[in-house]
């Protein structure tokens, strides 16, 4: 799953008949599975023969695409995979036709929302508005945040109390840093 607030009720429906143990693991972007602790242990747990089942290519990434950039990379250390559901549906061990040309399909799906959302963004600029998602942080929530940074706080102390999260306290104090370095 990629967040927290998803359920896993689903895979387990899908899953628990069949195999003889599962694993949760909640990702926010981490492809490499070195970076997955669910996907690690899954991995140590299996012994030779054992086929590592997932409900869909894209529950291995936070998408289609890198599921099975995911999924290449299990192949490459020998570990057989069985996908019950979606276009890479079936049990596999080594890349094939059908895998690569749902990679490709799904890079250029990829590709096409990409172009899309800079298209969208394009347009809205020529008509003077500005895309994309609000800025949480406004100039006082900024000054608060460096001024407790400059006091010695922790990243986390400084969300907990200006309240916002972590990623956006971080964003802040490293484009304050960036903009002194540029500074003559």
């Amino acid at each position: 799953m990629s967040t927290s607030r998803q359920e896993t009720q689903r895979q387990h429906d899908d899953l628990d008949p069949i195999c003889v143990k599962v694993f949760e693991e909640k990702i926010s972007g981490a492809l490499k599975v070195a970076d997955r602790p669910g996907l690690r242990a899954a991995l140590e747990y299996m012994r030779p023969g054992d086929m590592l089942t997932v409900q869909e290519a894209d529950r291995l990434g936070r998408n289609l695409l890198e599921g099975l950039i995911v999924l290449n990379d299990l192949f490459e250390q020998d570990v057989a995979v069985k996908i019950l559901a979606g276009i890479a549906a079936g049990e596999h061990v080594e890349r094939s036709l059908i895998l690569d040309l749902a990679l490709a399909l799904a890079e250029d799906r990829r590709r096409d929302i990409a172009r899309k959302t800079r298209n969208g963004l394009e347009s809205a600029a020529r008509r003077g508005r500005k895309g994309g998602r609000p800025r949480v942080v406004d100039e006082d929530k900024r000054r608060a945040i460096l001024a407790r940074r400059a006091e010695g706080q922790s990243l986390r102390e400084i969300a907990r109390g200006v309240g916002v999260s972590l990623a956006v306290v971080h964003g802040e104090v490293k484009a304050a840093e960036q903009t002194m370095t540029e500074l003559p």
